[in-house]
């Protein structure tokens, strides 16, 4: 049951969700599907790419972010969904092996200036590997259901929750 409103997220906190331990079968099955290229697919030929072998997709780390937060964080609030995604940069490879952990810090917040009953939430998501190398980075803000809010404006029926 989410937990968290708006008013409840504090600019400058830090989290951190994890670890997710990254498999050599986890990451050609996701490359096979999704992005079929041979730094993603081939031990022996990922060798000779710029990654200099077995890599996941930058989009499967992505998706394994996501998946740290979605447990660790945006599950635990009263989530209205977020409006995209400011920025992502790929610095590392993620190597099968590699244990993720995401360091999620808020950087601001600000309430909606046309839908009182929710506010934004910005966040910068590092997901580190084992030896604390930053793999990557992401933006993006999180639209959260205030607390404040008259329980009609927030969206909540008879049951107390926040519509999808």
């Amino acid at each position: 049951m989410p937990k968290l409103f708006w008013e409840d997220f504090v600019e400058g906190s830090v989290a951190e969700y994890g670890p997710r331990l990254v498999t050599r079968e986890e990451i050609v099955a996701f490359a096979a599907e999704f992005d079929p290229q041979a730094m993603h697919l081939d031990e022996d030929a990922a060798r000779s790419t710029l990654l200099g072998g077995l890599a996941a997709s930058g989009w499967h780390t992505c998706v394994l972010l996501n998946r740290l937060v979605v447990d660790g964080l945006i599950n635990n609030a009263h989530s209205m969904g977020a409006p995209g995604v400011d920025e992502v940069q790929w610095l590392k490879p993620v190597r099968p092996g590699d244990r993720l952990v995401v360091r999620a810090e808020a950087v601001n917040k600000r309430a909606s200036s046309s839908r009182p009953e929710m506010g934004f939430a910005s966040f910068r998501f590092e997901l580190r590997n084992q030896a604390g190398e930053t793999v990557m980075t992401l933006a993006f803000s999180l639209m959260v259901a205030r607390r404040s809010a008259p329980p009609a404006e927030r969206g909540e029926g008879e049951h107390g929750r926040v519509r999808s």
